[in-house]
Formats: C-alpha cells, sequence, structure tokens
C-alpha cells in the first residue's frame, strides 16, 4: 500500500449535518454515493471543508467510517488528519485505521505555527504511525506553514509518504516540486482556480471543492487535460472558474455548501460558529452559482 499512485479528482467532502447540527450519516451517504457515480477517484473526508475544527475525534472517524462504508473499496478514502498536537494525532490515526480508512492527508498542527523541522517531524510521525499511504498538505495561506521543495526531498525516505497537496498559491511551485523530486511523489493541486494551470504542469490530481456540487464537470475538465485537449478544457474551464472562485475564500464551506443546495445535492447546514450566508453576500454567491447553472455544459452535466 505505500506504493500508491494516487491521480484523478479527489473532493474534499462536506459534513453533512441536520438542523440541530448533529451529523446526518444518511445524507452523506447520498451524497458520497454521487460524488463516486459521477466519476471521481477518492475522498477525502474532515478537511477544512468538511468542518474538521467543530468535529470531536470520534464524528470525524464516524464521518470516515461511513465513506468507507459507501465506497465499498470502489476509491481509496483518505482520512485528514488535521489535530492540535502530534499526541492528538496519533489517536485519530489509529482509530481511523480501525476504521478502514485507506491513507491519510496529513496538515499542520493547527493553532500553533510550527517552523519546518517541527512541521517535517509532525509529518513523518504521523505517517510511520499510519503505516498508509499519506499525502502532506501544504497551505501555506491558510496555516501558515510552508513545506517547500527541499523539505518534501528531505521527507523522501519516508515510504509512507505518496502524494503532496500544494495550496501555496503560487502556481510555480508545482514545476519546482517536480524539479527537485521528479516523479517521487504524486502531485495533487488543492487551489480550485489553479486546476487548469496545474494540470497542465503536469500535476496528478485535483484535491478539489466545488467538485462536491459538480463532479462530473471536474472530472470531465481532468480527463480533457490529461487526453491533450486543450481548447475543450479551456471552455470547461472559463464556464467553471466563476464558481472556482469561490473556494478561495474564508466563507467556502457556507459557499459550496450553498451551491451543493442549488444544484439539488445537498443543504445548507453548517455548524456554528458558521452560518449560513445572508444578505448582500448570499446575494452575490447566489448569482454566481445560478449564472453557472444556467450555462452549465450539458455533456459534462452531473446526474
Amino acid at each position: 500500500m505505500s506504493n500508491a499512485r494516487w491521480q484523478g479528482v479527489f473532493p474534499a467532502v462536506t459534513s453533512k449535518f441536520n438542523a440541530d447540527e448533529t451529523l446526518d450519516h444518511e445524507e452523506m451517504r447520498k451524497h458520497f454515493s454521487f460524488l463516486i457515480n459521477n466519476g471521481v477517484h477518492g475522498l477525502v473526508t474532515g478537511g477544512s471543508l468538511g468542518e474538521a475544527s467543530t468535529l470531536s475525534l470520534e464524528e470525524k472517524v464516524a464521518v470516515a467510517k461511513t465513506a468507507v462504508e459507501v465506497s465499498e473499496g470502489r476509491v481509496p478514502i483518505l482520512a485528514n488528519v488535521s489535530e492540535t498536537s502530534t499526541r492528538e494525532a496519533l489517536r485519530y490515526v489509529k482509530a481511523a485505521v480501525d476504521a478502514g480508512v485507506d491513507g491519510f492527508m496529513i496538515m499542520p498542527s493547527l493553532i500553533y505555527v510550527a517552523d519546518s523541522r517541527e512541521a517535517m517531524l509532525s509529518v513523518r510521525t504521523i505517517a510511520e504511525a499510519a503505516k498508509k499511504p499519506c499525502m502532506i498538505y501544504n497551505n501555506p495561506v491558510a496555516y501558515r506553514v510552508d513545506l517547500k521543495p527541499e523539505h518534501m526531498a528531505e521527507l523522501a525516505d519516508c515510504e509512507w509518504l505518496v502524494a503532496i497537496k500544494e495550496s501555496c498559491d503560487d502556481i510555480r511551485r508545482i514545476t519546482d516540486l517536480r524539479n527537485t523530486l521528479g516523479q517521487r511523489y504524486q502531485l495533487f493541486i488543492g487551489v480550485d482556480d489553479l486546476s487548469f494551470e496545474a494540470l497542465a504542469l503536469g500535476a496528478d490530481g485535483l484535491l478539489a471543492g466545488l467538485v462536491t456540487a459538480f463532479p462530473r464537470e471536474t472530472v470531465a475538465l481532468y480527463d480533457l487535460m490529461k487526453a491533450g485537449k486543450w481548447a475543450e478544457a479551456l471552455a470547461l474551464y472559463q464556464w467553471f472558474t466563476p464558481l472556482l472562485h469561490l473556494d478561495v475564500s474564508t466563507k467556502l464551506v457556507q459557499n459550496i455548501k450553498l451551491a451543493e443546495t442549488l444544484a439539488g445535492v445537498g443543504n445548507e447546514n453548517v455548524r456554528r460558529p458558521r452560518l449560513p450566508l445572508v444578505g448582500a453576500e448570499r446575494e452575490r454567491v447566489e448569482r454566481i452559482i445560478r449564472a453557472a447553472l444556467e450555462k452549465r455544459p450539458a455533456e459534462y452535466q452531473s446526474r
């Protein structure tokens, strides 16, 4: 399993809630099935989009277990690790392994801004404890920890580290990673509105947000790019881009849950302190989503 070669489109799935903020596992089962049936290549549970910071360890494990049950081995299920300490991360990893996940995505520890020495040791410790394939999530914009190509090279001797989700917001990083590391890691872009650019530079996959509302469209973009059908891919991407901008926001959860709702595949229930969008902010986001739905390319439409 340490030789996993993940590629394609991996949604960072949303966690579904009832109106009273309890987890809605039935709604998650429906949504995970919808994503898999529309061709995604893997699922990542308990990420930022999954409102991980509001979930207990036991709830995160329960969401991952639901995804494992729905997948039935059709696609790999990765559980995101975003605990406040390495010690707590190890407890979570053990429980998630017992729940049957196929691998992990490892974020920096939340709250404390680790330096590269601390962050690398934490990543290595978690991966070696998991003994499952792991993806390193680098997002200095949101989490203020930047593991650069030279740090990824230092970690390359850990067999369980197989992929990188890069979200530094500088598209040049994809080429720098490939030049420094060759094919050692699978490279995923984690910024929705850099999808075309990253795939054109040779990224292996998209770890995406708006895919949760538009899975077939996202898979089509990936397929067209890998087939070298640049003009068709660009036309699809230009339609998609106003939606993809909604992922790059502190309100990405509310934005994407509104997109799911208007696309007919979800609801807007969030866990406080988040609240659904209201007023002018909601009107602006809703206009973007409705305009995209009106011009949705029929040949790529999710169903």
